[in-house]
């Protein structure tokens, strides 16, 4: 499995080339890697991005989400409604595409096709756009939406700047990602609670009786000793029944003092002494982030106006949340997945 975490403003040439001082062992600049586009609904948009928490794979995955603004003319015109799908390239390993797509194509029916990658004319007067010779890429879009043939884009692949969100090999990662939270102070354990040492009292030595062969103690340790062996307490016969069969009914037995206690009647309201503190208990405390706090309480209010999670992603105010948490490093999906399992 990867952990998937979001990098703002950024290209994949620019990750390609911090690729060594970011993830070190865990990035082969050796590998073979290429460029494949995917189409799916936007209101599964998400499903997209946090694709990686559930594939186990290699190396790291880079994938950045680009919106049609001028140039959705262009794609509207080939029959294909740019408002109802998010395009989203990925740069991946030859060897982890295989697992990337298996299922998604395999599960849910995803399509396999080719895409040429065009420059957009110049006519549309885009800022700062850079001409670059159209190429095919892979495509895989979800069965809902239609086939396209051309993309168009105002500069090459590789110069798209976005949120980047980077999966990483959870195994190889384990160790950078913990370094990482120290360092940010984000996703640590919750600190263990205070214990409280109560010193232990020593019980009383035992003290030995003088024997016939040792000598007589002097009369202050014969005091000392006496006080401090426990005085045997007077038994006290118990009232028989009339019957005198040597049973008692429960309610006929008398309460016997014990030394140094209080007799207290079976029909008496127990009471507390108010001069003796109770222990206070510690105070619970609540370390759940504002983020965290705002993104469940709007979870939980489409589940109560009877939202279907798969519809919730598609919610704009769920979408802001996400950008927000993804930016503070909290992750989302598996808080959701756990309020609407």
């Amino acid at each position: 499995m990867g952990v998937t975490a979001m990098i703002p403003n950024m290209t994949f040439q620019q990750l390609k080339d911090e690729a060594n001082s970011r993830w070190q062992e865990i990035w082969d600049g050796d590998a073979g890697r290429l460029e494949i586009l995917l189409l799916c609904p936007r209101k599964e948009r998400k499903l997209l991005e946090l694709h990686g928490d559930m594939i186990d794979h290699g190396q790291p995955v880079m994938g950045i989400f680009h919106r049609p603004r001028a140039e959705a003319q262009l794609i509207s015109e080939q029959g294909f409604d740019p408002k109802a799908a998010s395009f989203q390239f990925v740069n991946i390993s030859n060897a982890d595409m295989g697992p990337w797509m298996q299922q998604l194509v395999t599960q849910e029916g995803w399509l396999r096709s080719t895409v040429e990658i065009v420059p957009v004319p110049f006519t549309l007067d885009i800022p700062n756009q850079r001409p670059f010779e159209k190429h095919s890429i892979l495509c895989f879009r979800h069965p809902s939406l239609p086939p396209l043939e051309r993309y168009f884009l105002p500069y090459p692949v590789h110069a798209l700047v976005g949120k980047a969100f980077v999966s990483l090999p959870r195994r190889q990662a384990a160790e950078l990602a913990r370094q990482q939270a120290e360092i940010l102070g984000v996703g640590l354990a919750k600190p263990e609670p205070e214990i409280v040492e109560v010193p232990i009292v020593e019980s009383m030595p035992e003290v030995q009786t003088p024997t016939s062969n040792e000598d007589s103690n002097s009369e202050l340790e014969d005091a000392f000793i006496a006080e401090m062996i426990p005085q045997e307490v007077e038994q006290v016969a118990l009232p028989t029944s009339d019957n005198d069969t040597g049973e008692q009914a429960p309610e006929e037995i008398e309460s016997v003092a014990l030394p140094g206690t209080e007799v207290v009647s079976s029909d008496a309201t127990e009471t507390v002494d108010e001069s003796v503190p109770l222990p206070a208990s510690a105070p619970e405390t609540d370390d759940t982030s504002p983020i965290e706090k705002e993104f469940r309480a709007l979870v939980q209010e489409l589940l109560d106006a009877g939202v279907d999670p798969s519809d919730m992603m598609s919610d704009s105010r769920l979408e802001d949340i996400n950008e927000r948490a993804l930016a503070q490093n909290f992750e989302t999906w598996p808080v959701f997945m756990q309020m609407v399992s």
